[in-house]
């Protein structure tokens, strides 16, 4: 028999082995047959065959015995999914300032084992295509490159933007598009254009750091509502946020929610937006992560592709997927369009033409989606081997998400074990992760981790997942 279909070779052989498996004909501690033997059988060269077994034994579906071949690995049940934190619809208290410092101090650092920072491994992301397209940009400009852009943004990104966003189900145009310095700034924007300090906004528990520390910059109060790590915010939980306090916004991540990777149903998302609206509420959606998704149903459908009003300010960025460095962001304002672009305009006038350009250029060439397939894949093999070796390293009793996209795990430890200290643990080994204290501004979350995943596994990321489990068996052991 041939291995015939569009994947490398190895790939398709991969494949082929896995499904014997699952389906019985090889069974867990059996001899797989030699590489010369399926060489011969698969009619694919000896370097094929070797390639399709290395990779399965990176994913830990098999493994390798000295001088006597290759062996069906044993199966690994999943770890259980965290319990939702049974905390009441509160107010927090922002008070995580130093550790988020001292978290993000770590980005970018050289040297890292990068479990801690949701970024796709640089090996992952199109620098040549965008190369080859910045060239192109500034021999094409010339100096016109070198002036400011308008306030809104390069009119081919915003239009390219506007056609992905119709494709997600979203009733807008390029012309309803707001281009950013990351989707960071787009949250800003949208805070700034419907807060004032003093005024109470309703969070995801858990949820993104950085929106807490901004909160806490613009001068907001934190109103926190249980995430589930399945289906995300309730609408009754948000119901009851909206009675209990006077509501000035809401920001939801309802696409692989940061941290614990929770995905909101379309049909919820219908019933939420329609809330917001009953309760004019402005909605201001994160969806930096919905281009992630590894379910076979497809891209989840955003909160703004069931807005009819203009009430949800949809936010987001090309920083997880195409470039960080690039800070290429944007958002749809809806209502508060003239209000963003006031703003936008006293903050810091416009964002770089360049790469506006080359971003714009890079989705005019249909190049995306190609990439996104490839990111993608990298991102949820990286994912599925640490969820097979959680439960081999890491103490007894801890539970794991299993997300449908996104690029981050949320790990629920022992409650003898602090994650804070973990972090500090980890980090004299050049390890990084991000404690779950940061995450809110209760204290709901100090036994977890957040752990990333960047798109590559190889023998030192391996290793360094031993190394976390270790520490934290050491923390689980020296408790009375």
């Amino acid at each position: 028999m041939q291995v015939v279909s569009k994947d490398f070779k190895y790939q398709s052989l991969e494949h082929y082995l896995i499904d014997m498996i699952n389906s019985g004909r090889f069974h867990v501690g059996e001899k797989l047959p030699s590489l010369r033997d399926v060489s011969q059988k698969m009619h694919v060269s000896l370097a094929t065959v070797t390639h399709a077994y290395m990779e399965l034994e990176k994913k830990g579906v098999i493994e390798a015995r000295p001088r006597s071949g290759y062996y069906v690995r044993q199966k690994v049940a999943p770890l259980p999914i965290p319990d939702s934190p049974e905390h009441d619809v509160q107010m927090g208290k922002l008070s995580r300032t130093q550790l988020i410092q001292t978290v993000l101090g770590i980005v970018g650092e050289k040297g890292m084992l990068p479990f801690g920072c949701i970024c796709a491994d640089s090996s992952l992301l199109p620098h040549k295509a965008l190369a080859r397209i910045m060239n192109s940009v500034l021999r094409t400009y010339g100096q016109d490159v070198m002036g400011y852009e308008s306030i809104q943004g390069n009119s081919l990104l915003r239009k390219q933007v506007g056609w992905r966003m119709q494709e997600h189900g979203c009733k807008v145009t390029g012309n309803d598009v707001l281009v950013t310095f990351g989707a960071m700034e787009a949250l800003y924007l949208a805070l700034r254009s419907t807060t004032r300090p003093g005024d109470n906004v309703v969070i995801q528990s858990p949820t993104y750091f950085c929106f807490l520390q901004l909160l806490e910059n613009l001068g907001l109060r934190a109103i926190e509502v249980a995430s589930c790590p399945t289906n995300g915010i309730s609408p009754r939980d948000l119901d009851r946020a909206f009675s209990r306090f006077d509501i000035a916004a809401c920001i939801l991540a309802p696409n692989f929610n940061n941290p614990d990777g929770a995905l909101i149903p379309d049909t919820v998302k219908q019933e939420i937006v329609t809330l917001c609206e009953s309760y004019k509420v402005p909605l201001i959606e994160d969806d930096v992560s919905g281009d992630l998704y590894c379910d076979a149903d497809g891209r989840p459908r955003p909160l703004k592709s069931f807005d009819s009003k203009g009430n949800v300010i949809h936010c987001s960025s090309f920083s997880k997927t195409i470039s960080p460095g690039f800070r290429v962001g944007y958002m749809i304002p809806g209502k508060k369009m003239n209000k963003a672009l006031e703003i936008k305009a006293t903050t810091n006038v416009s964002c770089s033409t360049p790469t506006q350009l080359a971003i714009g250029k890079y989705l005019e060439e249909g190049l995306y989606d190609r990439h996104l397939r490839k990111l993608r894949t990298s991102i949820c093999n990286q994912r599925t081997m640490m969820q097979q070796y959680l439960p081999e390293y890491f103490p007894e009793g801890t539970r794991a998400t299993q997300p449908k996209g996104g690029g981050v795990l949320w790990v629920e430890l022992p409650k003898s074990v602090d994650g804070t200290k973990l972090f500090f643990d980890v980090k004299k080994h050049n390890i990084s992760i991000a404690p779950g204290a940061i995450f809110s501004t209760s204290e709901s979350f100090s036994n977890f981790i957040r752990l990333s995943c960047v798109g590559f596994w190889n023998d030192a990321m391996r290793a360094g997942l031993e190394t976390i489990g270790r520490l934290a068996n050491e923390q689980v052991e020296q408790k009375p």
